[in-house]
């Protein structure tokens, strides 16, 4: 079959791929809402993309959800509503500044049992990884989850990550985690920030003096500064 994608077309197809699982409305808000009938440009785009073959979709949720052609979820999985979160925690960022850098299911010790962080992304000049708790666990549970960053910062393996910058002292990302319950976690060597959503934590820093804002660098190792810059 001989067929031409647009660049918009091929965008759209590689943010499915990085997302999972992306539904309708956030397409029609990411790709298409400058146009005049964004919905319905955006149902002609994805009708024609998935008969083509370059996407599937599940009509188990309303509006249609779109999902990889290699996509190893079946299309009625509640693992699909966690993708989803993990969609509108970067659309919220998106509304202050567009993330760069996002990996989503991070994976960065690279072994089965290490932290496995839903999303990490480099957010107004400060790289977070981000856990979104949906549902709510002991604080022994989420301790351990703490436990398991610090093990990492202590292993010095995050100093070699592809997104550190040259040139430069690396950087260990702080801990968000999106809940809307507190635990009572706490760490000596990372920074754990708990709120509801971008949205808070945007509000927590919006009326700080600059020098809140900028949070101080917790005592470590001088390769391990942690820095928070939401201006």
């Amino acid at each position: 079959m001989s067929f031409r994608l647009s660049q918009r077309d091929k965008d759209i197809i590689g943010f499915i791929n990085q997302f999972r699982a992306v539904d309708r409305d956030s397409l029609v808000e990411l790709f298409f809402k400058q146009l005049k009938s964004p919905i319905n440009a955006c149902n002609s785009v994805m009708i024609r993309l998935y008969r083509l073959g370059l996407i599937e979709r599940t009509q188990q949720y309303s509006p249609t959800v779109y999902l990889p052609v290699d996509a190893k979820i079946k299309k009625n999985s509640q693992k699909i509503l966690h993708f989803l979160s993990i969609l509108d925690i970067y659309k919220q960022m998106c509304t202050y500044s567009a993330p760069k850098q996002v990996i989503v299911e991070d994976k960065p010790t690279g072994r089965k049992g290490g932290i496995e962080p839903d999303l990490f992304c480099i957010f107004k000049g400060s790289p977070f990884w981000i856990e979104i708790q949906r549902n709510q666990y002991s604080e022994q549970k989420m301790q351990a989850k703490v436990n398991l960053y610090e093990e990492f910062f202590f292993s010095d393996e995050w100093n070699d990550l592809q997104w550190q910058p040259e040139g430069r002292s690396p950087i260990f990302p702080s801990v968000i985690l999106i809940t809307p319950v507190r635990y009572a976690v706490s760490s000596e060597h990372i920074r754990i920030i708990q709120v509801a959503s971008i949205h808070e934590l945007m509000e927590k820093y919006k009326s700080s003096t600059k020098q809140q804002r900028e949070a101080k660098p917790i005592k470590q190792p001088s390769s391990g500064e942690i820095r928070i810059n939401l201006t």
